[in-house]
Parts: C-alpha cells; sequence; structure tokens
C-alpha cells in the first residue's frame, strides 16, 4: 500500500553534485571542439568579409591672438567673444550644416572612388590613379554606380546599368534633382583621358594623377551622392574638449578610408580658421568701408575748396590779404575741426541709435573710432553686439532648438539696451561740448567780420579747405591702422596636431577579440547545454548518486552488454562484464554467509519500473551459479510481462501460473537449458489475475518445492514501482536485488524504495547498479572496485570486447529502434 512518504520525490535533491557536473561536462568534449570550430569559422568570416574601420583625430587650440599693434592709443577694437566663448561656439561651428557644406563642396567629398573586393566594395579615395573634375553647373548621375575601365594608360571605358528608362540627377551648384531619360540597361563608351565627358547624365572630365603606378584593365567605381546625405554624415565629427585644458579641442572621424578622413579634418580645420579669421576682421572691413565712403565724400569738398580758392585768388594781393586775416585764421581753423569731431561724434551717435532701433543684423556696424569716439564701454558693446550677430547667423544653419535662438536673442536685446543708454549719456556729453565750441566760434567770428570783405572771404574759403584738408587726413590716419590691424590679425584656431595617417589607427573589426569572443562561446554554449542537461535530467548516473539518496548497500555495477542476447556471461564467460556478475554472487554469498543462510537460497530481483534490466540481471546471476555447478533456477513471476524465455528459446506454453491454479506439477513447468545446471521456470499465459496467484497458498508449496530441489531460486519478478507483487514475495526470498540503470532509473524512485524499506515491505535489499557505462557521458570512472570497468589494467585478465564501429553503432540504433 502507498504511504505519503512514497510522494517525496524531492528529497536530498538540494545538494549540486560538482564533481559529477565536471565529469559530465569533460564527457561532452566532442561538443566543445564542435562548437570551438564553429564559433572560429564564424569569427573568421566576420572577419574576412568587414572592411576595416579606422578612427583619426587632429588637435587645435582656441586662443585669443591679440595684435601686437594694440596699443592704448588704438582706438579699434576686435573680440570674437572671448576664449570660453569661443570653445563653443568653435565646437557649434564644426557641427553646423553650414560649416560642413563648405568642406564638402571644396574637398568634392560628395564623389565616391570605390573598387570591387571579394566581399565588399571598398572606398579607394586617394589611392586611384586618377580623379574627376565635374562641371557642377551641370547634371550628374545621382546614386548609381560608373564602372570604369582603363583599356589603356589614355584611354577608359564608361559602363553604367540602367535598370529602367529613366535615372535621377542632381546639380551640385543649385543642388536641384532631376530625372533624366535614358536607355534601358548597360550604357557603355569609350572616352580620352583628359576628353571631355558631355552627357545628358555624366559631365565631367577624367585626369590621371601624377605617379599613377600601373593602371591599365584596372576597375573603378564613381558613384556621385545625394549632398545633403553626404553633409549630414559628416555632421557626425565628434569633437571633445580636452579635461585638462579648456582651448584644447580633439577632433576624430571613424571611416572604412584614411586618407579620406586625414583630408577631411584638415580640411574642416583650415575652413574654420579662414571663417573665424574673415569674422575677426569683420570690425576692421567695416570701418574700413565707412572711412572710404566718408573720403570719397570729403574729397569732393576738398576739390570744391581748392577751386574756389583758385578762383577767389585771380587779380587779387593774396599776401597782404592773408596777413590781415592771420590773426584769426588758426584760431578758427581750430575751432573748425573741433566742431567737426563733435558734429561727427553726434551724427554717429545718432546714426547708431536710429541702425539699433530699426535694424536686426548689426554685423555691419563700423568702429565708433571712425568717429574720434573713445568711451570704451561703447566700445566694447558694438564689439560684442557685432560678435553675437555673427554667431546667430552661424546658428541658423546648424542649431534647430528656438530656446537657444531665444538665448542669443536675449543676449543681443540686453546689450543692445545698455549700448543705446551709453549712446544717450554720451550724447548728452558730447552735445554740452558742441555748445561751448559754438560759443568761441561766435566770438571768433564777430572779430572776422571787423576785416575787410577780401579778407574775410578769403578766410572763409580757407576754412573750408583747411577742414577738408585736415578730415581727410584724419581718416586716412584711421585706414591706415584698421589695414595694419586687419593685416596683423592671426586666427583664433590653431593646429597643434593635423591629423597624419601613421600606420594606425584601426578600431574594428578588432579580429583578435572576435577571436577571443569566438572562444568564449565555443566553450560557453556547449557548457551551458550541458549544465541544462544536468538539471533536465533526473535519473541515476553513478554510484555517488546512489549513496547520497540512499543508505541500502551497492553490491554491484554492471556494464553494457554487447551481445545479441542476454545470455552475456555464458557466451563470453572471461569478458569483463561476466566478471562484474561473478563479483554480485561473490558479495551474495558473503551477505548469505552474514545471515547464517545455509541450504537453498533465494534471490529475488526487482526493480523501480519495467527496463532497468531485470531480466538481464537475473539470467547472468543465475548463469554465474550454474556455472559454478550449483543448480539452479530462475522463476519468471512477472505475469503481467513474460519474456525470459525468449533468451533460451523456449515456450511459454506452461509455466509458473499453471502450477499456481494447479494445472500442472514442477516438473512439468521447469524446462532444462543449454547451460549445466541451469532451469528455467517461465510465467506461462497471462492470468487475469496476477496478484492473487502470488498471494495464493500454491506459492507457498512452489517455493518449497524449489528449495528442496535446488542450491539457487532466482525470482525474476516485476517492477515494484508499479505494482506489488514483488512486495508480497518478499516474504520468501533471503536477500532482494533492486536493480538500477544509469541514465534511465530517476532519483525520486529511490525514495520509493527508501519509504519500503522503512516499512519492512522489502527485506535485505542491495542495489546493483546496471548499463553502466566507463565512457558514459556521466558518470567515467565510476564503479572501479565493483569487478567492471578496470580499463588497461584488465589486460591479460578479461577478453578484449571489440569495438563498434561508429557508423555500426548508428545503423543499429536506428534500424533496431524501428524493429
Amino acid at each position: 500500500m502507498l504511504d505519503i512518504k512514497d510522494f517525496s520525490f524531492f528529497e536530498n535533491q538540494n545538494s549540486f553534485d560538482f564533481k559529477g557536473f565536471l565529469i559530465k561536462t569533460g564527457s561532452y568534449w566532442k561538443w566543445f571542439i564542435l562548437g570551438l570550430a564553429v564559433a572560429l569559422t564564424i569569427a573568421y568570416q566576420i572577419n574576412i568579409r568587414k572592411q576595416k574601420i579606422y578612427s583619426l583625430e587632429t588637435t587645435i587650440a582656441v586662443k585669443e591672438q591679440e595684435n601686437p599693434l594694440f596699443t592704448s592709443n588704438t582706438s579699434l577694437v576686435f573680440n570674437w567673444g572671448g576664449t570660453s566663448d569661443q570653445v563653443q561656439t568653435i565646437a557649434t561651428t564644426l557641427k553646423s550644416r553650414s560649416h560642413n557644406e563648405l568642406v564638402v563642396d571644396k574637398l568634392d567629398f560628395f564623389i565616391d572612388y570605390q573598387q570591387e573586393q571579394k566581399y565588399y566594395t571598398k572606398d579607394v579615395y586617394g589611392s586611384t590613379p586618377f580623379y574627376v573634375k565635374i562641371d557642377k553647373s551641370k547634371n550628374q548621375l545621382l546614386g548609381l554606380p560608373i564602372h570604369i575601365v582603363f583599356v589603356s594608360p589614355f584611354e577608359y571605358q564608361i559602363k553604367v546599368n540602367f535598370k529602367s528608362n529613366s535615372a535621377s540627377v542632381i546639380n551640385y551648384n543649385t543642388n536641384a534633382k532631376d530625372v533624366q531619360s535614358v536607355a534601358s540597361g548597360d550604357f557603355i563608351k569609350n572616352y580620352k583621358v583628359g576628353q571631355r565627358v558631355n552627357l545628358p547624365f555624366l559631365n565631367w572630365v577624367l585626369e590621371i594623377k601624377d605617379n599613377p603606378g600601373k593602371y591599365t584593365n584596372e576597375k573603378y567605381i564613381v558613384k556621385m551622392n545625394n549632398f545633403d546625405d553626404v553633409v549630414s554624415n559628416y555632421k557626425n565629427l565628434k569633437v571633445a574638449v580636452d579635461e585638462k585644458a579648456g582651448s584644447i579641442l580633439k577632433l576624430s572621424m571613424q571611416g572604412t578610408n584614411k586618407a579620406r578622413i586625414v583630408d577631411y579634418l584638415n580640411a574642416t580645420v583650415r575652413m574654420l580658421m579662414k571663417k573665424q579669421l574673415e569674422s575677426k576682421n569683420l570690425f576692421a572691413e567695416n570701418t574700413i568701408k565707412y572711412i572710404d565712403t566718408t573720403l570719397t565724400l570729403m574729397e569732393g569738398d576738398l576739390r570744391d575748396s581748392n577751386n574756389e580758392l583758385k578762383d577767389f585768388s585771380r587779380d587779387k594781393n593774396i599776401v597782404e590779404i592773408e596777413r590781415r586775416g592771420e590773426t584769426y585764421q588758426s584760431q578758427i581753423t581750430e575751432l573748425d575741426i573741433i566742431k567737426d569731431g563733435v558734429d561727427r561724434k553726434i551724427n554717429y551717435y545718432n546714426t547708431l541709435s536710429s541702425y539699433l532701433r530699426n535694424s536686426s543684423d548689426y554685423s555691419k556696424l563700423p568702429a565708433p573710432s571712425v568717429a574720434g569716439i573713445e568711451d570704451p564701454n561703447i566700445l566694447k558693446n558694438v564689439s560684442d553686439l557685432i560678435s553675437l550677430s555673427v554667431r546667430r547667423s552661424e546658428m541658423a544653419y546648424s542649431v534647430k532648438s528656438e530656446l537657444m535662438f531665444d538665448n542669443i536673442d536675449n543676449e543681443i536685446s540686453a546689450v543692445k539696451k545698455v549700448l543705446l543708454e551709453n549712446i544717450n549719456a554720451a550724447r548728452a556729453a558730447i552735445q554740452f561740448e558742441s555748445s561751448q565750441v559754438r560759443t568761441k566760434m561766435s566770438q571768433a567770428e564777430s572779430n572776422i567780420r571787423q576785416l575787410p570783405e577780401d579778407s574775410q572771404n578769403y578766410l572763409k574759403i580757407m576754412r573750408k579747405f583747411n577742414l577738408s584738408n585736415s578730415v581727410i587726413d584724419a581718416f586716412l590716419q584711421k585706414r591706415n591702422e584698421a589695414q595694419i590691424v586687419k593685416a596683423a590679425n592671426l586666427s583664433d584656431v590653431q593646429f597643434i596636431d593635423p591629423a597624419k595617417d601613421i600606420g594606425g589607427g584601426l578600431i574594428g573589426p578588432r579580429t583578435g577579440v572576435n577571436y577571443i569572443i569566438a572562444i568564449f562561446s565555443g566553450l560557453i554554449i556547449p557548457l551551458l547545454i550541458v549544465f541544462l542537461i544536468f538539471f533536465i535530467n533526473n535519473a541515476i548516473q553513478n554510484t555517488d548518486d546512489i549513496s547520497s539518496l540512499t543508505n541500502i548497500p551497492l553490491i554491484g555495477v554492471v556494464g553494457m552488454k554487447h551481445s545479441d542476447t542476454n545470455l552475456a556471461v555464458f557466451e563470453k564467460p572471461k569478458s569483463a562484464l561476466s566478471e562484474s556478475f561473478r563479483a554480485i554472487r561473490s558479495s551474495l554469498q558473503f551477505l548469505y554467509k552474514k545471515q547464517k543462510i545455509s541450504g537453498s537460497k533465494v534471490l529475488m530481483l526487482t526493480s523501480s519500473v519495467s527496463g532497468e534490466g531485470k531480466t538481464f540481471c537475473s539470467i547472468n546471476i543465475a548463469t554465474v551459479f550454474a556455472l559454478s555447478e550449483k543448480k539452479t533456477v530462475i522463476v519468471g513471476l512477472d505475469l503481467r510481462k513474460p519474456k525470459i524465455f525468449d533468451d533460451f528459446n523456449l515456450k511459454n506454453n506452461t509455466g509458473a501460473v499453471n502450477y499456481l491454479i494447479g494445472q500442472s506439477t514442477l516438473e512439468e513447468i521447469t524446462q532444462s537449458t543449454k547451460i549445466p545446471y541451469l532451469d528455467v521456470i517461465t510465467s506461462g499465459p497471462i492470468p487475469p489475475n496476477p496478484s492473487e496467484l502470488i498471494m495464493g497458498e500454491t506459492m507457498s508449496e512452489l517455493m518449497e518445492e524449489l528449495k528442496q530441489k535446488y542450491d539457487y531460486v532466482i525470482l525474476d519478478t516485476p517492477p515494484v514501482g508499479l505494482v506489488t507483487d514483488a512486495v508480497e514475495l518478499s516474504s520468501y526470498v533471503d536477500v532482494t536485488l533492486y536493480v538500477m540503470r544509469q541514465n534511465f532509473t530517476k532519483k525520486e524512485m529511490v525514495n520509493l524504495l527508501n519509504n519500503r524499506v522503512k516499512r519492512d515491505e522489502l527485506h535485505n535489499v542491495s542495489i546493483v547498479l546496471n548499463g553502466f557505462e566507463n565512457k558514459a557521458k556521466y558518470g567515467a570512472g565510476y564503479g572501479y572496485g565493483y569487478g567492471y570497468g578496470y580499463g588497461a589494467y584488465s589486460n591479460g585478465y578479461h577478453e578484449e570486447e571489440p569495438s563498434e564501429n561508429v557508423l555500426l553503432k548508428w545503423y543499429k540504433s536506428i534500424f533496431q529502434k524501428k524493429k
């Protein structure tokens, strides 16, 4: 009867058998070799199929270059925003669309030069023997590869495969795209080197480089790309600020062609230096333009004054006229110059104030110094306003965030507001100075009116002439000053380390890393599979499993049979397998002696479930007893699935069932075998009530008769885990052998055995581990000492088992299962 303890399947299952896991892992060595081979093959294919990727960098310094000609008297002020602002501005500019458009256009990087390789198309920019000069004002084929083959050093062939009757074209001057009608199929045409190609879809001149090397019959591909897409790719330029030096920037790019990376990095920095210097010189250029416009007007006034003076001097005594007004001439001229300077300042303030209120672009403001203004606040604020206005115009091409525009607009508004206040304050002060000058001039003019009329007219003409001449001299001085400043200006961006291909820079594919990953993958994946199998497979694997699950003694380990029948001991008495059964016989005799059992001995074999090898063990244990000339009988008491008769070529017409129902005598059901001293009683026909027959009185009579006639009675019983027949028979036996099979018997079945032993349902139980393989997938090396598996140490003692061919094993495993 089943007890609740029978269902304690998870008892003693908490410990991890690390040793067993290692042994199981080692037994799958072929899996690991296969995994390594596959993983390394994949890594090799990845390494040879992927293009090499390089990363190169250049380093620049951002430092405000002060013009050595600037002195305390130099009134032109140039400031690009300060170093900290410059670094951020430069980082933004380098990634801006407008900047990268200029660089891509200058380098013609929308043209790809390629060459077909075994696994990929390689970018061969910089290593081709030729280059093409396209006509940017005309259509160029967009996106389709143009195959070029040099049929001779001076002639090449163009081949384009058109898959439809139309092709996309692009005009790089306007960046406009269009569709051009073409003939479907291959377009092939030859051209001379240097000859202009004029086609509806292609307009270029192909030139050979200096020292091109051998290029005849070489094949290349030229492809025109979308300008905007190319610019977008180069906007991914990495710009990093040095942590230790905030004015140092590192520019880096990744790609498959080092020459292309080097050219772009250096070109983008040179373009930045040019634009930065242009922005820095913008103040000076605005000043020069303002002065040139003023000088044009003043030169006209000077000519008029000069002509007027010539006309007045005719037929007059100029010396006498000049002498009479000599006292007042220098005084009035000085006052005229002062008044003109004051008026120019007031006019500049009025013009600047009106410009600030009515305009939004402040990048064209002239320097205040041209009007003689030296107020440091106004000078600085005008400079800042120009710088901010330039920055905002550049951001329009690179920044999409409205917040950033709002921030810089707020800065411009704040500077403009402060500048307007400065202008109002300065204008009030200069107007007071203007009133004082006018008062002095009124006094001087009052004195002049006392002179003769010709002297007054002469002084009037000379005032205009001297004023124009003085103003022109002052403006020429300012212009020269601005020209000197502009010429002496240096870019605030300087190369520290230009980009250069020095042979390194490879970042991928990292072949070594790929192989290391492959090795780890090739080992870990099989290991995980073994680990999974280890936990999924809950079957008995070795003797340690048995000893950890039960205290019932293990008296023998039986290996795998290699014979076609179960008569392994009889057919190969000197084999290692036969020795393992002899070892079990010795252990049984020891048990019998220990229990002081004399006379006939009854041995019962049972197991948990069908298929664990009870019949095989019963036959061979009986055989080793018979070979020792002991009268032995095997009684087939598995009445539900009789099968012991097949191995002896006997019939199962009559057997134990016939005796138990009273139809036959013991002599009638006993059958002799070809093994001396060994008889067999088959189970006979399958009865409807096998358990009742075993529990009947006739079973006791049968056992008594057998014990009187034989030295050893071997009972082959049904699995105790399925039916209770073996439990009913346990009262007749001296020793019970419980057969377990490697990789078959479940560990939880051992708990059922333990419970039956605890309840005294089975007596004198010992365990036999059947089907043990020295090369099994788990437990190799276990079982030594049980008479089987001594390996090389058994030479000369056992008959060698012929090793089966792998293909033959595979054939048997498939076709025998089908049978």
